[in-house]
């Protein structure tokens, strides 16, 4: 069996007040369940700003191709530089609850998330679970909700009450 490793690390300063601060605010702008998403996300932020760094003294191929990856999921990025300088809300701008608020599918981000937690969302035809998915470029107008599947309607139910009556007294 596979050990599953900590996608994120915790902050060195637990009880650090202006941090604190922050995440609460960035905790209800965009509608995260815990801090550890938030913490999730810088990591992944700072995994990226790594390989950055590791590609500046790369040839140009090798950069273009990195930051057309970087494109791909959404991130407005045109050097190195700017990859250098990402943020981790513009991270969780790309999450699929924060793309579904965004595009007004969903009325607000909490419903936005519960909606994808229902298993109500589509992207290209297919259920995503998921509220920290990373929405793709090509894939964010192939979003939607899912469509409910109407009930057949009994006989019993199609008869209205003066027949009902009328039934009741032939018998």
């Amino acid at each position: 069996m596979k050990r599953k490793h900590k996608k994120y690390s915790k902050p060195k300063r637990p009880f650090d007040k202006m941090r604190i601060d922050e995440e609460t605010k960035i905790k209800k702008e965009f509608g995260l369940k815990n801090k550890r998403e938030i913490w999730r996300a810088d990591a992944r932020i700072n995994s990226i700003r790594a390989k950055a760094k590791k590609l500046i003294s790369a040839n140009p191929e090798e950069q273009k191709s990195f930051i057309n990856r970087l494109k791909k999921i959404g991130l407005n990025i045109d050097s190195i530089a700017e990859v250098l300088s990402l943020d981790k809300k513009d991270y969780l701008k790309r999450r699929l609850q924060t793309v579904l608020a965004d595009k007004k599918i969903a009325p607000g981000i909490k419903s936005s998330r519960q909606l994808i937690t229902h298993k109500k969302v589509l992207v290209n035809g297919k259920i995503v679970d998921t509220p920290s998915y990373i929405v793709p470029v090509d894939l964010e107008d192939k979003i939607s909700l899912k469509q409910k599947k109407k009930k057949p309607v009994k006989k019993k139910e199609m008869e209205t009450p003066a027949e009902e009556e009328k039934e009741g007294e032939k018998e």
